[in-house]
């Protein structure tokens, strides 16, 4: 008889898998210790977005800075919290002084294996551009707190699409601490 958890690999690319366990199937991401996603907010009360074209909604999108951990051989091992402080400051240009996990959420439980870290991010200090790295193309927007939703709106009437998780930031954001 068959383990009940038994996964079989139906296909692989270089950075996923789809899998199929019992009768579902999903994606899976080999190698990948955690996925981070860095609610940032300035010392001016601004919250810390980026924008950036994905190819799977073929649009640009408004997210946290967020980034992958374990993904790359040179940061074998990383510590969780300095790889959020990492993708911050590569995507966004600062760097935080303090960071504490906030939440955990499947990033879309019916199809990914996927987990997302939330990582709150204070006491940030401009120290680059931002941008990204390689070909991203990452535009850094600091957004006051309480302009937030109209800025977001006008972000959509744009059609630019904003990633569920900016409205799961904001709700940890304005819970208390």
């Amino acid at each position: 008889m068959r383990d009940q958890h038994e996964e079989i690999v139906l296909g692989t690319g270089r950075f996923l898998e789809l899998r199929k366990r019992n009768s579902w199937e999903y994606v899976a991401r080999p190698g990948i210790d955690a996925v981070v996603v860095v609610i940032a907010v300035t010392p001016n009360n601004e919250a810390v977005f980026v924008e950036q074209y994905r190819e799977p909604v073929l649009a640009r999108m408004i997210e946290w800075a967020a980034g992958l951990v374990g993904d790359e051989a040179d940061f074998d091992g990383e510590p969780l919290l300095d790889a959020a402080n990492r993708e911050l400051e590569e995507e966004t240009g600062f760097h935080a002084g303090r960071l504490r996990v906030i939440g955990l959420s499947p990033s879309a439980g019916g199809i990914t294996s996927e987990v997302v870290t939330f990582v709150h991010a204070e006491d940030l200090k401009r120290v680059g551009e931002g941008g990204g790295v390689d070909n991203e193309d990452i535009h850094v927007h600091l957004v006051p707190l309480d302009q937030v939703d109209r800025w977001l709106d006008a972000r959509v009437a744009e059609g630019l699409l904003i990633d569920p998780k900016v409205y799961a930031g904001l709700y940890f954001l304005s819970r208390p601490k």
